[in-house]
């Protein structure tokens, strides 16, 4: 099946804001729920403050919308491309959440940790120097 420039550049297009938005999302998560802190008690009547220090945290409404982005992303690329290509090229994510997580976290990342994110990435290559639709649309 022959495939147009069109659907190569609205398929890399989406896969950048799935690689971007899916790992921003979460590290935007995860930042907010650290700022809310750990839940000691889950007593019913601690609940309504726990609920509304959730909700007025910033980063914790930026993770949704980052979040909310990637999988209106990820939709529309599934009804573009194969699964069995979005799937393997999604998953450079990783180097993404790597990245977040060393540049704005702070966080400490093993030398074996950033070699399996390299074998994942060179996977990654591979599989997009396949088509991205194989099948048929019906």
């Amino acid at each position: 099946m022959t495939s147009s420039v069109g659907l190569h550049l609205k398929t890399y297009s989406m896969l950048l804001i799935m690689v971007v938005f899916a790992p921003l999302g979460n590290v935007l998560l995860g930042k907010g729920m650290k700022s809310v802190g750990s839940v000691v008690s889950w007593a019913p009547s601690k609940l309504p403050h726990i609920i509304s220090l959730v909700f007025m945290s910033g980063y914790i409404w930026l993770g949704i919308a980052s979040l909310l982005t990637f999988f209106v992303a990820y939709m529309l690329i599934l009804s573009w491309a194969d699964f069995s290509y979005v799937q393997p090229a999604s998953s450079i994510a990783l180097l993404v959440v790597a990245l977040l997580g060393y540049f704005y976290l702070g966080e400490r990342i093993s030398p074996l940790h950033w070699t399996g994110i390299v074998v994942i990435c060179l996977g990654v290559f591979v599989v997009g120097n396949t088509p991205p639709r194989t099948t048929e649309v019906r």
